[in-house]
């Protein structure tokens, strides 16, 4: 059995299928980031996951897409977990880009991922190039979910957030400053905690005030990291991975059309494309 993993911070999806024709079995878990998670949190994650320890016995071949797995240090550290934990499997990690290309593209293309955090490559047809560093929440992400978790609480503890959406804020989320201060820097996986408060952003993105916030974070995800591969889009399709694209996607086109672009694709989830096309990946 195939086991085929797409994992951000927040959460992971898993799928587990064969050749027989059969259906594949579809399993979720936490998000699982080598860069944010220790070895023993990584297999804890897996060890409370009943669906994986109901099929981990039968599991021959492991293909893991995942943040923070861009490095061989990463992917080193991710296999030796997964085949601990596997045992009769043999673990191959890439980082999540080749997860989103292999979503959306057989040919080259630029490829953008916006959820948890946010990401941009150029695929050349074989390999993935990046033009600048993914240095994480704290530094970049422009356009993901911790980049607006970040911006909204800014804007409501600045009291700049209209009254009538902090009113809403308040009743969403513990806005508690003690509470805030431990979870940014006491959690553990911070990026996931500040990602949680995009959800605010599209149950309320009527209002002017969201609607702002939106456009600013998607025209810079493509001033800071898009307009680095302007070259390349003059002859290859651009793409979108996520749910923050896939959610923002009509703000994503806006901000693209200052630029005499436009996006190809937006898929929310690859998992579900990617298994289409197994056999490029067995």
């Amino acid at each position: 059995m195939i086991l085929i993993a797409d994992s951000g911070s927040t959460k992971c999806d898993w799928i587990l299928c064969d050749n027989s024709g059969k259906a594949p079995i579809r399993i979720k878990t936490k998000g699982l980031n080598p860069a944010i998670l220790s070895k023993k949190e990584f297999s804890e994650i897996l060890n409370k996951s009943e669906a994986l320890n109901e099929y981990k016995d039968i599991v021959t071949n492991i293909h893991f897409f995942g943040a923070g797995c861009g490095t061989k240090k990463s992917q080193n550290k991710v296999n030796k977990i997964l085949e601990s934990y596997f045992q009769n499997a043999k673990s191959e990690t890439s980082e999540d880009t080749m997860a989103a290309i292999m979503a959306t593209t057989k040919e080259p293309a630029v490829v953008c991922i916006l959820g948890t955090g946010s990401n941009c490559c150029y695929y050349d047809g074989k390999t993935a190039h990046l033009k600048s560093p993914a240095l994480g929440y704290v530094l970049m992400d422009e356009g993901s979910g911790n980049y607006f978790g970040k911006e909204l609480l800014k804007t409501y503890y600045y009291k700049q957030m209209p009254k009538e959406l902090r009113l809403l804020f308040e009743k969403d989320y513990n806005l508690k400053e003690k509470e805030v201060v431990k979870k940014l820097y006491k959690s553990p996986t911070p990026n996931k905690y500040l990602a949680e408060f995009a959800r605010f952003l599209f149950k309320n993105e009527n209002h002017p005030f969201i609607k702002q916030l939106i456009m600013g974070g998607m025209n810079t995800f493509v001033n800071n990291h898009i307009s680095l591969y302007n070259q390349e889009l003059k002859t290859v399709p651009l793409h979108f991975v996520g749910s923050i694209a896939y959610y923002a996607q009509d703000y994503i086109q806006l901000a693209l059309s200052k630029k005499g672009l436009k996006a190809s694709s937006f898929i929310k989830s690859p998992i579900d494309n990617i298994i289409k096309q197994q056999s490029t990946i067995n």
